[in-house]
């Protein structure tokens, strides 16, 4: 999933919106952008939608994350719900992943029991469950939070077209087959993603003010 991912941290943002957009698209991402070093180094690996991801995507491997993550918010902010709620977040990632993989999500490393309901199996039915949740979400987010000046709303509205452009890509036309080229660009373009997140949230603060 990708859209399916980032409309957690949208309809989150709504939840709690003292959480910058930014860190919980951080928190929704965390488990992909582990996995692109580690696809880099070759230590994880995907072929076509079936992938072998046991340190970034288990179940086990998601809980420590998470609570790393949340442990790390937690230091930062003393703020135990935010914590609490963006444990949650890192996590959901497993849990949406099940949903459209294949069966190959790990409980954790070492382990063979794999699970996938295999919503990817489907592309009509990857667009009416993953891209409804996205509008969703988006009706959601935009009712709450979103920037209210003219930079802001261009701001958001351009990047969830392109975001929706990406999705559409992807379901269409698959990943690049060379990890490396695979890996990089998806470092950069959840990066960027995460620094989107950022800006809307600093936009909408302004926009408030």
């Amino acid at each position: 999933m990708l859209v399916g991912h980032l409309s957690v941290g949208l309809i989150a943002k709504r939840v709690e919106p003292r959480i910058s957009l930014g860190t919980w698209m951080l928190a929704v991402l965390l488990a992909d952008l582990i996995f692109f070093p580690l696809l880099i180094a070759r230590v994880e690996h995907y072929h076509d939608l079936t992938v072998d991801v046991p340190y970034s995507h288990s179940l086990l491997m998601n809980a420590i994350w998470a609570a790393l993550f949340a442990a790390g918010y937690f230091l930062l902010r003393r703020y135990p719900r935010g914590a609490w709620l963006l444990f949650g977040a890192v996590l959901s990632h497993w849990v949406l992943d099940v949903i459209s993989h294949r069966p190959d999500m790990q409980l954790t490393p070492g382990v063979n029991t794999v699970w996938g309901l295999g919503l990817w199996n489907s592309i009509p039915a990857t667009l009416i469950v993953e891209g409804g949740f996205w509008l969703l979400a988006i009706v959601i987010y935009v009712r709450a939070a979103a920037p209210r000046r003219l930079l802001g709303v261009f701001t958001f509205w351009i990047g969830a077209a392109l975001l929706t452009l990406v999705w559409y890509g992807n379901i269409r036309g698959g990943v690049d087959p060379d990890p490396v080229r695979a890996g990089v660009g998806g470092l950069i373009f959840f990066s960027l993603v995460v620094a989107w997140g950022y800006w809307i949230n600093r936009l909408a603060r302004s926009s408030s003010s």
